[in-house]
């Protein structure tokens, strides 16, 4: 069991005395060392108020290592309530996030009059039972598909539903509004695996908690057609499972 080395670094993480973990849970400030030292081990119902203090769950206290792995992510948990608008006849319209707005996007996601003052659009061919966003890419890390493309994502309920090799829109606390090719980890350590199909951008990873929107990649507008000579093709499942391993290699020996 990892119970010790995970209960020191959760309450080390929050910045928590002995003294005031114990008094939290009704304790001696000695049963505390006792259980970081391995020396002792809680009960049951201690357990299940460490787990509800540090919003985890028994299972992860007891058998994953979270100072190397990082925090598993709760998959039931829902990333956000979505605000939606509609046209005159109840219809939900889609919609758009340009590329200037996408700084605000990030405060204003969830605020119903934030997104109904975005630009607004429908499509047809798509179904009437889901919803979708629409947002303007930046860069070129996603070729093909160029600057000023308009990728049309539907929405993602849940985590646990990110299929990896499929390409999202991501709203993120630490990166924004992005769009790549995604990977999930987040039963083994927590984590999304971020991909761009442009070679020369490096992958980098996405704690789960960070989430706060995701959209699946359905369709894009785009004004730009491409040529049978462009040389900028995207990065194959082969291409990006070395890129992975590479990034793996190099982060190893880092840690070494």
């Amino acid at each position: 069991m990892l119970l010790s080395k995970n209960l020191k670094f959760l309450r080390s993480s929050v910045q928590m005395t002995q003294a005031e973990l114990a008094e939290k849970l009704g304790l001696q400030r000695t049963m505390i060392s006792a259980y970081e030292d391995g020396r002792s081990e809680p009960k049951l119902s201690t357990l299940g108020l460490i787990a509800e203090l540090f919003q985890t769950s028994v299972d992860e206290l007891l058998y994953h290592d979270i100072p190397a792995l990082g925090r598993k992510v709760q998959q039931s948990k829902q990333i956000k309530v979505l605000a939606i608008t509609v046209d005159r006849e109840d219809r939900e319209q889609i919609p758009m996030v340009p590329q200037k707005a996408s700084a605000g996007y990030l405060n204003g996601f969830a605020d119903p009059e934030f997104v109904e003052n975005l630009p607004q659009f429908s499509l047809p061919n798509l179904s009437n039972h889901v919803t979708y966003r629409a947002f303007e890419l930046s860069g070129d890390s996603m070729l093909p598909l160029v600057p000023g493309t308009v990728v049309i994502g539907s929405y993602v309920e849940q985590l646990h539903e990110i299929k990896s090799g499929k390409t999202y829109v991501l709203v993120t606390i630490t990166e924004g509004v992005v769009y790549k090719r995604v990977f999930n980890y987040l039963e083994e350590n927590g984590k999304l695996f971020l991909v761009s199909d442009n070679d020369h951008y490096k992958p980098y990873e996405v704690k789960g908690e960070d989430v706060l929107e995701i959209w699946e990649a359905k369709a894009y507008i785009s004004t730009d057609f491409p040529s049978p000579k462009d040389k900028a093709q995207p990065a194959s499942l082969e291409d990006i499972s070395k890129m992975i391993l590479d990034l793996k290699s190099e982060i190893l020996k880092l840690k070494s």
